[in-house]
């Protein structure tokens, strides 16, 4: 079972984590665990029901991201900024300035658009990120009532990459991970169709190799994720050392993660 979409139709791609089942038989608790984009421009019903839902909110993106798009408050909820890349990063960090940058750089060449998405996920995995994850996993250390909602701008990239590490240490099968780390496709399709659009019109083309780059920009792509776990192979000997040496986790922090997230 892959996580659940919840109906907020501002957000897209805002999904529980609950029902994913570990290798043990186990689930994710459902109301725990919520991954998202950014939360900007929720009507104020929304906003209400999320705040029902929400006790702590942890925002990936950078400054520049969080000035042109603030989030709605959630009433009550604890707010974290952990900005998970250092500098504008075409593609990535959803700048206005940054998006141009990735426009202008990997509009007609399909190909370094995708290794430059490759390179971008294998640096999730430099010291400054996973600092960063590792106060992410700490926050989840906390019990809660409520859930904890992680998001960057489309919940793609970065929190796509947090929802792989707490899924990797809850024990959920890999290939589940990775499957669904790929729904995002689905949930943020009509998302790309109009970002491909105005794009396109932007520039004066109507050149497929644009819509081949802005797939590879602004889309999800398995060798993208494999390429996290080769790069965390490369530098840990595999998830369990990251887990264990980057995140400082101990295997008795693992196991009372299990215990407060699954059933």
């Amino acid at each position: 079972m892959f996580s659940r979409k919840l109906n907020y139709k501002s957000l897209p791609n805002i999904r529980d984590l609950g029902g994913m089942r570990s290798e043990d038989g186990r689930q994710i608790r459902s109301g725990k665990l919520i991954r998202s984009g950014h939360l900007s421009g929720m009507p104020e019903e929304e906003v209400s029901a999320l705040a029902d839902l929400v006790g702590a909110v942890i925002d990936f993106r950078s400054d520049g991201e969080r000035l042109e798009n603030p989030d709605a408050q959630l009433a009550d909820a604890e707010y974290y900024h952990i900005p998970v890349v250092q500098s504008l990063t075409p593609g990535v960090s959803r700048e206005e300035e940054s998006d141009r940058r990735a426009i202008t750089q990997l509009l007609f060449t399909p190909e370094e658009a995708k290794n430059y998405m490759i390179e971008m996920y294998r640096s999730l995995t430099s010291d400054y990120a996973v600092a960063q994850y590792a106060e992410f996993v700490s926050i989840l250390q906390k019990s809660r009532e409520k859930a904890v909602l992680w998001h960057c701008t489309a919940g793609k990239d970065r929190a796509g990459t947090a929802a792989v590490i707490i899924e990797e240490i809850l024990g959920i099968p890999r290939e589940v991970i990775i499957a669904d780390y790929l729904t995002t496709n689905e949930h943020l399709q009509g998302e790309l169709r109009r970002l491909t659009a105005f794009v396109k019109q932007q520039a004066g083309t109507d050149s497929p190799l644009a819509d081949e780059s802005l797939r590879y920009l602004f889309g999800a792509d398995e060798d993208f994720i494999k390429a996290y776990y080769e790069a965390a192979a490369d530098k840990y000997g595999g998830m369990d050392g990251l887990i264990r040496e980057g995140l400082g986790l101990s295997d008795r922090d693992r196991e009372e993660l299990k215990e407060m997230y699954l059933l």
